[in-house]
This record gives structure tokens, sequence and C-alpha cells, in this order.
């Protein structure tokens, strides 16, 4: 069975750091871009960072200078280093991640990892 399995979420103080995980398992022939999004109490889910297989990455502007993303293309894993976090920051975080299975591309989803950022 083909999965994303987040961790590393949890409680922190304001101006401190969480790293989050994501690794994917299963018949995965490849990946390509790697993810993760956040989504906020009645808020939208958005686009947090992403990695492409080459190793080009996005941010969303208010996280610039505070997080990064990287991959283990060995471990078929994500991380997100989250530092200098902020209440806004709070929200449960979505790993994204487009796996090739066979001759076909899929988006998969992880479970969700609640960060939550104490003032």
């Amino acid at each position: 069975q083909v999965q994303l399995v987040e961790s590393g979420g949890g409680l922190v103080q304001a101006g401190g750091s969480l790293r989050l995980s994501c690794a994917a398992s299963g018949s995965i022939r490849s990946i390509n871009t790697m993810g993760w999004y956040r989504q906020a109490p009645g808020k939208q889910r958005e686009l947090v960072a992403t990695i492409t297989n080459g190793g080009s990455t996005n941010y969303l502007d208010s996280v610039k200078g505070r997080f990064g993303i990287s991959r283990d293309v060995a471990k078929n894993t994500v991380y997100l280093q989250m530092n200098s976090l902020k209440p806004e920051d709070t929200a449960v975080y979505y790993c994204n991640a487009d796996l090739v299975i066979r001759v076909s591309t899929y988006h998969y989803w992880g479970q969700g990892t609640q960060v939550t950022v104490s003032s």
C-alpha cells in the first residue's frame, strides 16, 4: 500500500523550531515534486514549500528565510525545518507528493500533523 507518513509536529513556543518529516512507502517507481501545505482553522489550505526531484524549491512568502525544505531521495523522504516559529504558523501541516507508480503519476497526501505555536 502506497502512503505518506508524517511525523515531527507538536507544541512549541514562539521563536522555537520544529522539523517535520514525511516518508513515502510502498511500490513507488519514483517521486517527482514533494511539498508541504498547511491549513489553519477557518482558513483554506495553503502551499508552504515545494521541492522538485532536481532540488528546486519554492516557498510561501511569509515563511521565506525561516523555513527550509529538503529531501532524501534514497529514503523517499521530505523534510521541513521550521525556525523562528510564530503563532500564525499554527496549523495542520500536510505532506504532498507526486508519486510515479508503474507508468502513472498520482498525487498523494499525508494524514496531517498538528503544529501549535504558543505566544
